[in-house]
């Protein structure tokens, strides 16, 4: 009965984590509801896992190693269909259910351990940090050979360059391809920069 309640009470933590994590933090920050019962069913199965395997004694160790690995060996996280944000989410859900699991780790640590987790995801992934940095793939309708002439380019279309890796160059089309890291105009200056884009308007979208 002490090691059913024991259980419960893990169980009961890696709920409240989980659930902070994904409705108070990631869902009103992302909007990608598709994700919500990805990170939800990922970190109870593995609670699962780790909590069964535990109850083992004396290959307990050895089997929870190869279940473990077993485990994240299925996950395929795909570039182009989850940010690297998001990847982060996934990899949180995994280490929570990891450690709330674990049948003889104390409550208390595992709470601990579990708020720190929250904690730094909270602040990491924060609104208001960097909060005008952007990506983007552009294509731009002219081929630069002096970079001088393509940060200008991008600074006018986009606002200020802070980083850029020319990706294609196209000489039949005069098209470049730039995966650019930049900071957008502050608010006052974003309808003149508007202006300047209308007229010579790049093909691009957010990654």
């Amino acid at each position: 009965m002490e090691s059913v309640r024991h259980l419960a009470a893990h169980l009961g933590l890696d709920l409240v984590a989980v659930c902070l994590l994904t409705f108070a933090v990631y869902y009103p920050r992302h909007h990608r509801r598709d994700l919500v019962p990805a990170y939800l069913a990922l970190n109870v199965a593995l609670f699962t896992v780790v909590a069964a395997l535990g109850q083992m004694n004396s290959n307990g160790g050895l089997a929870l190693g190869f279940g473990l690995f077993g485990v994240l060996s299925i996950i395929r996280l795909r570039s182009d269909a989850v940010q690297h944000e998001e990847v982060a989410y996934y990899f949180t859900t995994l280490v929570l259910g990891l450690v709330c699991g674990l049948p003889h780790l104390a409550l208390g640590t595992a709470a601990g351990l579990s708020a720190v987790l929250l904690l730094v995801v909270y602040g990491a992934d924060h609104p208001r940090l960097y909060t005008r940095s952007r990506r983007a793939l552009v294509t731009l309708d002219a081929v630069h050979a002096d970079p001088a002439a393509l940060r200008a380019d991008l600074a006018r279309r986009l606002g200020e360059p802070l980083d850029w890796t020319v990706m294609e160059v196209d000489y039949v089309r005069d098209t470049t391809v730039v995966d650019v890291r930049y900071r957008e105009p502050e608010p006052g200056t974003r309808g003149a920069a508007a202006g300047h884009v209308t007229k010579q308007a790049p093909a691009w979208e957010s990654v």
